[in-house]
């Protein structure tokens, strides 16, 4: 019997409603006891002025593998993963080939278990190699262990087929479809915002009705059909409000939203530089305060990264040619405290809910808890520790980052996973 007594650290547990001083006792890798505890313990951890939370849960990154192992593996995302704080994450399926059959998700799954660092999830494929023009293997994926489906990178943009992937999805049991919102007619081969900066840079510009109206589409066919429907990374105030609208009906739909989309405009576009090249793109000051709203007001269910690393060569082409993504999974949490704690948006409970409860919700696994008898994925971090970021100290394979020597606040201290210490600040 293998024992961990976590001590005196501040534990937040949002899906339990505790946010006191008091300790944590992990047991053979499940959640043994909260409380004031004396018992003794083969491994003790002293979190005396650091946060004690349910292991974070990332529901958006890119690992690359297979086809692009030289920008991320599977087993490079995950040290970078629980660098991070991370002990759960849910791979896209936009790799090469693309994660469009069992046997996919099946390598996926895999190759985590090999890694030994975090939990690893997939997505599949709504439509075969994300074309849009015939369904993948959906009930097969499932039945390998996909928690849902999504052509990120690429809206389904056929409404015949995104709702025959609705229906299909609604016979089978936990999993939700998931959709990268952009209506290509409207997008053509934009790189930026669509706005004053793209005119005056000379860049063709994304509308955020591209995103607006492949929503308000989906939303329909959600009222149609009443299957479970997340929508990815929303940047824009019209797509805030038809959020909102759409829970005022009760619809089965969830949102998420990036650090980027909170930290950043166009306005960072101005030189050039493609480390601020992402798709959806930057947007304005408005929209940030609009999507700052909907955390606020508990309209954002999840706060995800949208990890995307790339090589350094791929983001040196010139912006028209370069690729979309930003590589954050590492300092995350800490972009989080920087747009939402330290600007008083929300508070550290809801903070902890939007990356632990509200996203296993989403995909349906029995995680994100500090309850009793209940899997031993904690993360501990000093909320006050501040530093200067260092990319050449990262775990990811990418560098691609526009937030390099930012001064940050939050340090992971130690990432658990099944009641191992798969991450140690000390250690790593």
């Amino acid at each position: 019997m293998k024992s961990l007594l976590i001590k005196n650290g501040r534990v937040i547990d949002p899906a339990n409603k505790i946010d006191s001083k008091c300790d944590v006792l992990v047991v053979d890798g499940k959640i043994a006891d909260i409380g004031k505890l004396t018992t003794e313990a083969d491994t003790v951890i002293d979190a005396s002025g650091k946060f004690v939370t349910p292991g974070l849960i990332d529901i958006h990154v890119h690992f690359r593998e297979p086809g692009d192992e030289e920008e991320e593996t599977i087993r490079s995302g995950s040290s970078a993963a629980v660098a991070g704080g991370f002990t759960s994450v849910v791979c896209m399926p936009n790799t090469d080939p693309t994660v469009d059959n069992a046997t996919s998700v099946e390598y996926a799954h895999r190759m985590g278990r090999q890694a030994r660092k975090t939990h690893i999830y997939v997505m599949g494929a709504i439509t075969k190699d994300r074309k849009g023009e015939q369904l993948a293997e959906m009930d097969f994926m499932a039945a390998a262990g996909a928690v849902g489906f999504t052509d990120d990178g690429a809206g389904v943009q056929n409404a015949s087929m995104m709702l025959r992937a609705l229906k299909y999805a609604s016979m089978l049991k936990n999993v939700v479809i998931s959709q990268h919102l952009q209506d290509d007619s409207l997008s053509q081969n934009g790189v930026m915002n669509s706005g004053y900066n793209s005119t005056i840079l000379g860049l063709p510009g994304i509308d955020p009705l591209a995103e607006e109206m492949m929503l308000w589409r989906d939303i329909q066919l959600v009222k149609k059909t009443g299957t479970p429907y997340h929508a990815q990374h929303i940047s824009t105030a019209g797509s805030v409000k038809l959020i909102r609208e759409a829970k005022k009906l009760n619809l089965p739909i969830t949102c998420e939203a990036t650090p980027h989309h909170l930290l950043l405009t166009d306005d960072a576009c101005a030189d050039y530089d493609t480390n601020y090249k992402v798709n959806p793109p930057l947007r304005t000051d408005a929209d940030i305060n609009a999507v700052k709203q909907a955390i606020k007001d508990g309209i954002v269910d999840a706060l995800v990264t949208d990890h995307a690393p790339h090589l350094q060569s791929e983001k040196e082409l010139e912006f028209l040619t370069a690729p979309f993504g930003i590589a954050s999974i590492e300092y995350a949490l800490s972009l989080y405290i920087k747009a939402l704690i330290e600007t008083n948006v929300i508070d550290w409970p809801q903070l902890i809910s939007m990356m632990t409860a509200r996203p296993a919700k989403i995909i349906n696994v029995d995680k994100g808890t500090l309850g009793k008898g209940s899997q031993a994925d904690v993360t501990i971090f000093d909320p006050d520790f501040e530093y200067r970021l260092d990319l050449s100290k990262l775990h990811s394979k990418s560098r691609n980052c526009p937030y390099g020597d930012w001064n940050l606040k939050g340090k992971i201290e130690y990432t658990i996973v099944g009641g191992e210490i798969r991450y140690s600040a000390q250690r790593d």
